[in-house]
């Protein structure tokens, strides 16, 4: 298959969710495989199976937070163990009236976020390299892809909310975690949903796939 026609099925994927973007978003969206490849080949951030993958594993799957909620303008997140930069810079590219930080203890993950967000000129994104615990800033959400097991997770990000709610939803953690973690929610029964990405992406990768969100 062309490098074309690649981006082509793969862009199909999005649209076929998100049919109502403007161009400036779908360019964006559009250059992240060929981002990704390029980094990916000089530093190792995602395996070379989900390569194959990436729009449906990757970008697809970080947008479904934009599936979830719909920021508004000024909202500021942070991404948690961001990696090589989800679901941070995807959802960055789709709301570009909010702020991104993403940050990540390994500085090699930091260097490839902050190298796909300055080719796609993305000023509403920024990248540390800091573990939460010593971020000291308080934000909206906070946003992750399953770095840990959740109890752990939400203990890192103590004291990290701003008060105010801009949202239609409380501010708190948007979680992305897949598989059985029901145990690992009763602490927080009273404050938390679960919303499975099944109810917006019919591919059968997202069937055990949800979204935890746990109002500060």
């Amino acid at each position: 298959m062309s490098e074309q026609c690649f981006r082509c099925i793969a862009m199909e994927l999005i649209h076929k969710y998100f049919p109502k973007l403007d161009s400036d978003i779908i360019d964006k969206l559009s250059q992240l495989g060929d981002l990704y490849k390029e980094w990916n080949a000089k530093i190792n951030v995602i395996s070379r199976k989900d390569m194959d993958h990436f729009y449906e594993r990757h970008v697809l799957h970080s947008l479904g937070i934009a599936a979830f909620i719909q920021f508004e303008k000024g909202t500021n997140i942070l991404d948690v163990g961001c990696g090589g930069g989800f679901p941070g810079i995807p959802l960055a590219i789709m709301n570009p009236d909010s702020h991104f930080h993403l940050i990540d203890s390994i500085g090699k993950k930091i260097k490839v976020v902050k190298g796909v967000a300055e080719a796609l000129g993305l000023d509403n994104l920024s990248a540390e390299q800091v573990r939460v615990e010593n971020h000291p800033k308080q934000y909206d959400f906070i946003i992750s892809r399953a770095v840990t097991a959740f109890p752990g997770f939400v203990k890192l990000c103590q004291n990290k909310f701003l008060a105010e709610n801009k949202n239609a939803i409380t501010n708190g953690i948007i979680y992305l975690k897949g598989g059985d973690f029901d145990d690992e929610l009763k602490p927080f029964k009273n404050r938390v949903s679960v919303t499975p990405l099944s109810s917006y992406f019919e591919e059968e990768f997202f069937e055990t796939k949800k979204i935890i969100h746990l109002s500060a």
